[in-house]
This record gives C-alpha cells, structure tokens and sequence, in this order.
C-alpha cells in the first residue's frame, strides 16, 4: 500500500478497526465468570499502536476502565519495551496506580503479530469478584489490606502460562474458578482482537497501523481543538461537598479553556481519607476527561487524541491523587463524584448546557455471608460473596427529566435480580421505583429505586456499604431543587450507616432506598400536565404536586388551571 490513506479507506478500515474492538468486547463479555462482565459490562477494550496510544475503543465498557486504560499500557512498554515483546507474551497487571484504580480490576494487554512483527496491542480491563484482602470493604487503611497486588508481569511468555501466578491468585481469592475464568476471558478476548485485526490488515494490505494510526489520533485531536477553540475562554471554579467516610469531603476545581486544550486543577480539594475511599491520579483522570468530553464533544471518537485535549492536575496527598500506599478499593464513590464537580464549573462558562447532579457514585450491592463475616459460626451456613449494580437517579438536563435508574457517568448495566437470586440464597422481595426521590424542577430529576432483600435460608447476611448521597444530596441547577437522599435500614429495625460492613439478622430484610437526582430550572415553571402525569404514574406522592410544583389537581387527577395559576402566583 501507497504512504498515504485516502478519505474512503480511512473511513472503511476506520469502521472496520471499531467493529475489531466491539468483538473484542463482545467476547470478554460472554466469555467472562463474573456478574461484574457478563451482567453489567463493568469493563473496557481497546487497541493501541506500539507506542502505547489508544487508537479505538470498544462502546461496551465504563469510562473509568476506557480512559484509565488508555494511559495504562505506556507503564507496560516502559517495563516490556516493544522490541523486547515476543509472540505469545502476554502481560497483566492490577496495579491500582499504573491501570485502573484499585487491585479488583485485572489489566491484560497482549501483543499483535503479523508475518513475525509487532503490528499492535491490544488491552482489556475486568472488574473480577474477589481478590482478597478484606474483600470488597471501603474499611481497609493501606492498600496491603485490599488484596493480592500483582505488579507489571508475564502472565505468558511465547505461549507458555506463567502458572506460579495464577497459583498465587488462586490461593488468595474467596471465588477462584470465577477469577481465573475471567483471566482467561481477558486473554481470549484480546486474541480474539488480535485475530480480527490481522485479518483486516491482510486483507487490506497493511504491513502496520502507522498511518493510520496517526490518522485517527490527529483528526481527533483536530477535531477537538476545533471545539475548544470555540467555546469562551478563561477560568471558572465550583465545589460540591459530599458523604466521605469519616467526615465529608470537600471536592474543588477551577476549569480553564484555554485556546484548544481545557485544564482541571482539583487544588483545594480534601486530603486524604484513613479508609479505602481515596483515588489515584488515573482515575480522577479517567472521569474528568469523560465529563468533560461528554459535555463538549461527545460524537468525537474517544481515543488518545482525545483525551490529549484535558490536562488533568492535583496536589499530591489529596483524595484525588492518592499516592502508594493508600486504600483506594472503592475509589469510584470519588471518581463517579467529579464530573458533577466539572458541570459546575462548566455551567457558569456555559449556562443551560449541563445537567444537575445525579446520584452519581454507583449503589452496588456487595452481599455476603461466611463464617467471621455475619456472626454466622461454623459450615452450616452457606457463604456467599456476591456484588449486584444498581443505581439511583440521574440529573435532569436543560431540556429533558433525568434519566430514573441510570448510572451517570460509569454507564454499567444493572444486574438482574433474577442472576443473583440464582447464584446466592437471597431473594429481592421488591425492586422499584422510589416514588417521590426525583428533585423537583422544571425538568425533574430522575428516580431512584427501593429494593426489599432478604436471606431465604433465614441466615444472617452482609452489605458492604460504600455510598454516597445519604447526608449531602444531588444539588439542582438553575432553581431546581435537590433530590432525595439514600437511605439503608432494616425492615424490622433501625437506619443504617451508607459506608462499612453492615449486618442484616436472620428473618430481617434489607431495605435500601436510592437517591434521586438534582432538578433542572424553578419547578413552579414545570408543564402542569406533566406534573399530572407523574403523580398518575407514581413517579410523585400526590401532595408533591401542590406542595413542590405549585400544580392544584382535579378530582380526576387532571390539572385546575386556574387554582394553579392562583397558587403559582402568575397573573391573570
């Protein structure tokens, strides 16, 4: 092939390359043991040239994993340089600080062959069940409590299985069949990228990705620039205090746009937490150049062109760049927390552009059971260790009600109740809609949701709690009103605290009630007969209606124009 690439072909093997990373994805996700992969796509896939730049990504997957990964594979090519690397190599990592965050998400990257050379990499991130430790607990102090740390290393050199190791995960992990099959998930997944890629480059004559490769990251960095370039220029800061652990954490940024690059400092955030809540550099970076993006230019392809355009910073020693050897386990209660921090920033740049706050961090419910775990003694009760994602309301945006039940910003899946149910003793009595937790506003926020659980085997069980929105809810935009916070208890009993092991009796069910997100605009300006639909639907308690939209309702349910004008306030 000719030194150039024209406009067709790059668009043809550009569409191609997509379709190579979506089955790459496809197979971690059918292939995968674990509910985190199969259920919910708690993952990311990608390929990168050999110089470690991320060309494209797969669409299934979180921006955590996509946008930690993009920057994790130069840390395996200063440690395995390129020329070094030999067919069947293939290496891993769960490095909280060189991959994606915390030890639960293993990183595999192998590279790719063709007629004897290293033509690409390819990589893919797994969030797996287990890796020891204290498990899946926001309470350990130092990453040493948080499980089996696997540092840059082969996991098969030439084809051969670095046995030792997988010997070692084995040992130290509560699920080991599901953990070393979604290792095996990892590798065939990327094989399978790598099959499908060769054949491209076959079949279009490709002896390497370079042109096109260069292609791909300067058209997105162009196209990038060209919006930035646009947008008002100068510096703009906000900050959202919120749960924390201990005590709340502070969560500050000034975001600059400045010429065709826009830089977020966090100065003035928290410092570190004495538990598993802090986050490393990678994934603050990871999120804050997704919201970014995703306000800005979301239909410009994500890659490392891209995520060149947002320069992400932090003092050291905050809980935004935590250092080795800090907890960071459940690092995403921060992570899913900073785009909310980025929109408030953006907002005063941008008026009626970003939506209010959400829920944001994830109400994943990590369960369990086991002797030493629930006050359970000896081998008669049946362990269990199982993680379920769900998640409460988003924000409402400038023109539309937020999205009820939807993870915003890690757009994970949720898991049906039906698959834990299947794999664990418990049963979810009840899962729906929690009426009423929406911020009011002309456009509403969106719901959260109430689940009932309980043990069917009439044994104690476990949640390991790492949430936020208990004390400090989803803030509204623009005169919009908060959303409900998220509440834990038990339906025999008392609250419970939103972060740490909390034991639920024998016969007693968990209730868990999930937060709402943030309004959008004055909700006495909220269309009277959308108001009257969402009471009709149970989206609202009736008395909402009055109470919060200032909307009067007939006997029938439909809206009293003129009692509602009276109660408004408007003239006339």
């Amino acid at each position: 092939m000719s030194n150039t690439l024209g406009e067709i072909e790059i668009q043809i093997l550009w569409n191609r390359l997509l379709s190579v990373v979506e089955e790459q994805a496809q197979t971690l996700v059918r292939t995968a043991f674990s509910t985190a992969a199969r259920e919910a796509g708690d993952i990311s896939a990608g390929v990168f040239d050999m110089k470690g730049r991320m060309l494209a990504q797969a669409v299934t997957g979180t921006p955590g994993h996509i946008n930690s990964m993009a920057r994790s594979v130069v840390h395996f090519l200063d440690a395995f340089p390129a020329a070094t690397l030999k067919d069947g190599d293939i290496l891993i990592t769960n490095d909280p600080w060189k991959g994606t965050g915390h030890l639960f998400d293993l990183t595999v990257v192998t590279p790719i062959f063709l007629d004897g050379r290293a033509v690409a990499l390819f990589a893919s991130t797994t969030h797996v069940v287990d890796i020891g430790g204290l498990g899946v607990s926001a309470e350990g102090r130092q990453i040493y409590h948080e499980g089996l740390y696997i540092p840059l290393m082969y996991l098969a050199r030439e084809g051969q299985m670095n046995d030792d190791l997988l010997g070692m995960v084995r040992a130290n992990v509560r699920e080991p069949i599901q953990v070393v099959g979604d290792i095996y998930a990892l590798i065939a997944c990327n094989e399978k990228g790598g099959t499908r890629l060769v054949e491209m480059m076959r079949e279009f004559k490709l002896r390497d990705l370079e042109l096109l490769g260069e292609e791909i990251i300067t058209r997105s960095r162009r196209a990038m620039a060209d919006v930035i370039a646009k947008l008002p220029q100068g510096s703009w800061s906000a900050s959202m205090t919120i749960d924390g652990f201990e005590a709340p954490v502070t969560l500050a940024a000034t975001l600059t746009i400045a010429g065709d690059r826009v830089l977020v400092d966090y100065t003035g955030t928290s410092g570190l937490s004495r538990y598993a809540i802090n986050c490393p550099i990678c994934y603050t970076d990871a999120y804050t150049a997704f919201g970014v993006k995703a306000a800005l230019a979301p239909w410009i392809p994500n890659n490392t062109g891209t995520l060149d355009a947002v320069i992400v910073t932090a003092p050291e020693n905050t809980i935004v760049n935590a250092p080795h050897p800090a907890a960071v386990y459940a690092r995403s209660v921060i992570g899913h927390m900073l785009p909310d921090v980025v929109y408030g920033c953006l907002d005063q740049a941008m008026p009626d552009t970003v939506p209010a706050e959400g829920t944001s961090s994830l109400w994943n419910l990590s369960l369990l059971a086991g002797h030493g775990l629930t006050g359970s003694e000896g081998s008669a009760v049946r362990a269990f260790n199982v993680t379920t994602f769900h998640s409460g309301g988003a924000g409402a945006r400038p023109k539309q009600d937020g999205l009820s039940a939807t993870p915003f910003p890690s757009g994970v899946r949720n898991v049906p109740v039906e698959i834990t149910e299947a794999i664990t003793p418990l049963v979810v009595w009840k899962k729906e809609f929690r009426r009423g937790s929406g911020g009011p506003g002309r456009q509403r926020g969106g719901l959260g949701q109430r689940m009932e659980i309980e043990n069917r085997d009439a044994a104690a069980f476990g949640i390991q709690a790492r949430f936020e929105r208990g004390e400090y809810p989803a803030r509204g935009r623009s005169g919009g009103a908060p959303g409900g916070l998220g509440r834990l208890s038990l339906e025999q009993g008392g609250p419970l605290k939103v972060k740490g092991l909390q034991v639920i009796p024998a016969g007693d069910r968990l209730i868990v009630e999930m937060p709402g997100g943030g309004g959008y605009g004055d909700p006495f300006t909220r269309d009277p007969t959308l108001v009257a639909r969402d009471v009709r639907y149970g989206l609202i308690e009736p008395e909402q209606a009055e109470a919060d939209y200032g909307v009067i309702l007939t006997a029938s349910g439909e809206p009293d124009a003129a009692a509602t004008k009276r109660r408004r306030g408007e003239a006339g």
